[in-house]
């Protein structure tokens, strides 16, 4: 069928071609890694529990499959039809005039087989093409799925990390405070301190209880929300290793990051997609205006039995059988269809305007993600340096104040803020590490880039469960 239209080697198709093909290994290794370990260990198994449990996930890996079968239907318009029909019918005539009653009962019995192969339909043709970008477009957002599955794996994963890292520096601060308390009793009990003193460590000790409790509480959420996406209830989790120094983003301009999003984006790839198929729908909805040519083949049977009365004896009585066969072309020129095509063509362009102004705005978009998990990298990186020193400054501040206590020179609330604070910087510290790298993931997503590799990379910066 000699229909003009995009070569097989039109860059659009092959890459859209090759997209599906990378998304149908993509999906044969995560349905691969179903029979993971019993519980999450580390961030990539966590993933690749997720890749095999998430409802989320797999509502986007049925509905890619759905997505495949747009190409088989669109190419269905191009091939020839082929159809049987039967029937079978009980004829009981009585046929009465002056002079004689003439009866006639019998069965008649017809198949007949038609085949039709469209010569020409330029509406099946853009259909078909409009089939191979679907497809293409089920690909790019199944990657979109994936690529949002990993973020939500990675911050998932992180919070309980950072709830864990809470939880810890509020038990400490729990401790110090209770040793805090004990001192200030014994201090009291010789008449060093006032009461004064002991009700101040009471509060602090009370306090940082109650925030523990809520610690412990918060960690326990976030536990339900990890085994919520990974399918199962994790175990001990793998931290990030001590020292691990954070790499900048490279290439480390986010102008280069700004232009790969810009392009590389699967929302923008995706929009992009969308554009070309409204742009066929046009096409689609206008050739409704065009003739369509079709090789038309038939070949029918029939057989009938009947019985007459002996009152018309020369009336014929028996069977008669039918063979017959026709092959031609038939031409079909729409003239007039009450306006319809002419509104679905108006229509089709409307939604093609929508489809570029859905681009711009995706493109738009990718930029401002791109610059925000840029910086969030960047700034990151800087609070965390920060922060560590604000950590060891808090420490060597609450040495110092415990000594001043001890000599008399500090008092017990000065020891007891210095606790405070060394808690909370620790946590800040913690919190900023795993945001940042959790702004990493984002802005390889944001160029189109993210992949287990990249999972894998952040893995590698965690310890033993």
């Amino acid at each position: 069928m000699g229909y003009p239209g995009r070569s097989v080697h039109d860059p659009v198709l092959t890459a859209v071609t090759g997209k599906v093909m990378r998304l149908q290994l993509v999906l044969a290794l995560a349905l691969a890694s179903a029979g993971g370990s019993a519980h999450a260990g580390d961030l990539l198994q966590s993933y690749r529990d997720a890749a095999s449990h998430d409802a989320q996930f797999a509502a986007a890996r049925a509905q890619f499959d759905a997505d495949q079968e747009k190409l088989p239907q669109g190419r269905a318009g191009l091939l020839p039809t082929l159809g049987l029909t039967g029937n079978t019918t009980y004829n009981n005539f009585d046929v009465k005039s002056q002079g004689f009653d003439l009866v006639r009962r019998g069965n008649t019995n017809a198949y007949a087989v038609q085949l039709s192969q469209p010569l020409f339909r330029w509406q099946n043709w853009v259909q078909y093409k409009q089939g191979e970008l679907q497809t293409g477009l089920g690909a790019v957002r199944f990657e979109q799925a994936r690529q949002d599955l990993i973020l939500r794996v990675a911050q998932a994963y992180f919070d309980v990390l950072n709830a864990q890292d809470a939880l810890a520096a509020l038990t400490a601060l729990r401790v110090a405070a209770g040793q805090q308390l004990e001192l200030a009793k014994s201090s009291f009990d010789v008449g060093t301190v006032t009461i004064t003193d002991v009700h101040e460590a009471q509060s602090r000790s009370d306090l940082a209880t109650a925030q523990e409790i809520a610690a412990q509480s918060d960690l326990d959420v976030k536990y339900q929300a990890l085994a919520l996406i990974v399918g199962k209830e994790p175990g001990a989790l793998a931290a990030l290793r001590k020292g691990v120094g954070l790499a900048r983003p490279q290439p480390d301009a986010v102008g280069d990051w700004v232009q790969s999003a810009e392009g590389g984006n699967l929302g923008v790839q995706a929009q992009q997609l969308a554009l070309e198929i409204a742009e066929r729908e046009v096409e689609r909805a206008r050739a409704g205006h065009l003739p369509t040519v079709d090789l038309v083949a038939s070949y029918g049977h029939s057989k009938s039995r009947s019985t007459t009365s002996e009152d018309f004896p020369s009336a014929s009585s028996g069977v008669a059988r039918s063979d017959g066969s026709t092959i031609g072309v038939q031409l079909n020129l729409p003239l007039f269809a009450g306006g319809g095509i002419s509104s679905r063509a108006r229509e089709a362009s409307a939604l093609r305007q929508k489809a570029l102004s859905d681009l711009d705005g995706a493109r738009r978009a990718a930029n401002l993600a791109a610059r925000q998990a840029y910086l969030g990298v960047t700034s990151g990186m800087a609070q965390v340096k920060a922060l560590e020193a604000a950590e060891m400054s808090s420490l060597s501040s609450l040495e110092a104040n415990k000594l001043g206590y001890e000599v008399g020179v500090r008092i017990n609330i000065d020891v007891l803020n210095a606790q405070t604070q060394l808690a909370d910087a620790r946590r800040q510290l913690a919190k900023a590490r795993y945001d940042t790298l959790v702004a990493q993931l984002r802005l390889k997503a944001a160029a189109g880039t993210l992949g287990e590799d990249d999972v894998a990379s952040l893995n590698a910066l965690l310890g033993t469960p």
